[in-house]
């Protein structure tokens, strides 16, 4: 690091969002269906009891909250979670992202700006790059950064305190985080897929929100098919609505919710076309697999990290895929939901480089 950490960064309002200047009253005043505490907060109740012990002994002791890592796939309410703390805590929150702290001057200038108890949130935090990260270290450990000036034998090194703030960092990727900055968190946490009643609720509460009419038996339509994720729960009552608007008179309960459903793609399992594309693939023109990551991502024209990272867990938790060794390989639930047979789908076998040609097959020369 130069002297650019001492000047501000140029693109430092693409690295806020939203404004630094954001308070949790603010964040109160703004609509959305985020959670604004921990008791609207529905779901992860493990999680909730560890995070209301932490919150209320800093806040007994006047001090910030310790570094905070969540953990999980897409959807399941870790930015909601980092919007909670600062609101309980009564803080500032500033929100960024990995991929945008392409310096160790943006992140330098955020860090010097943070006041005490501030809480700062960096979403996909394994996609920091490695001089940035070198940057978080003595910052999340020490309260403070080593700032160089000058160049070449002149240099010199000026620390610079920080206020104490809580830096929460969200992953989907836990597994790229490397070992040094994962031990500097306080709490590592995992976040669980949300079983059906916790999505009914977060529904229901939802719809009230929007201002929608759907009956309990609706909205239970909805959760059993939104892949255990509150944000795609949300999502497809959101297509149900404009469907019972413009289809029906507006009221949705299981038939109409079933039927809006089907009409956007969305199967008895939750899968919309593109996972079903998946698993057609794999059981129609590769005969239930084995087949290769690489190979499968081109027959669906997706890239490979696509496949891998959003179609395919979901497919394997529910038992209809399973990664092996050799590839790819469908379960016999999946050709079921297919409506779909081995027999009728099994490719030829091809005899193999050292096996005996078939009786009928002409002699080579």
């Amino acid at each position: 690091m130069r002297e650019e950490l001492l000047n501000e960064s140029e693109s430092e309002s693409d690295l806020l969002s939203p404004s630094e200047t954001e308070t949790d009253t603010e964040l109160l005043a703004e609509p959305g269906l985020r959670p604004r505490t921990l008791t609207e907060f529905v779901g992860q109740t493990e999680l909730k009891s560890h995070l209301r012990v932490i919150l209320g002994a800093a806040s007994k002791r006047r001090d910030a909250v310790d570094h905070l890592l969540f953990a999980g796939p897409p959807g399941l309410g870790k930015t909601t979670l980092a919007h909670i703390i600062a609101a309980e805590m009564g803080s500032h929150l500033l929100v960024t992202s990995g991929p945008a702290l392409e310096r160790s001057g943006d992140l330098a200038s955020i860090l010097s700006k943070l006041e005490d108890g501030d809480v700062l949130f960096i979403d996909e935090i394994h996609r920091l790059p490695r001089p940035v990260e070198e940057v978080l270290y003595p910052a999340m450990e020490d309260f403070r950064i080593d700032i160089v000036l000058g160049k070449g034998p002149a240099a010199r090194s000026i620390p610079l305190d920080l206020a104490r703030f809580t830096l929460v960092g969200a992953t989907t990727r836990t597994g790229l985080i490397t070992g040094p900055l994962r031990d500097r968190f306080g709490l590592v946490a995992r976040l669980d897929f949300y079983d059906v009643d916790d999505l009914q609720s977060i529904a229901l509460r939802s719809a009230q929100i929007f201002g929608v009419d759907v009956t309990e038996t609706g909205a239970w339509e909805i959760a059993r098919r939104a892949r255990g994720t509150p944000r795609i729960a949300n999502r497809l009552l959101r297509q149900v609505r404009d469907y019972a608007e413009v289809e029906r008179d507006g009221h949705i309960d299981a038939e109409v919710a079933a039927d809006g459903l089907a009409f956007f793609g969305v199967d008895e399992l939750g899968l919309d076309k593109a996972s079903r594309a998946v698993l057609d693939a794999v059981c129609r023109r590769f005969g239930g697999g084995p087949v290769g990551l690489s190979t499968l991502a081109i027959a669906v024209s997706e890239p490979s990290e696509t496949v891998e990272d959003v179609y395919e867990p979901y497919l394997i938790q529910q038992g209809l895929l399973m990664r092996t060794p050799r590839g790819r390989v469908a379960t016999p639930a999946a050709f079921e939901h297919l409506q779909m047979t081995v027999e009728a789908v099994g490719p030829p076998t091809a005899p193999g480089l050292f096996d005996d040609p078939a009786p009928d097959a002409p002699k080579p020369d």
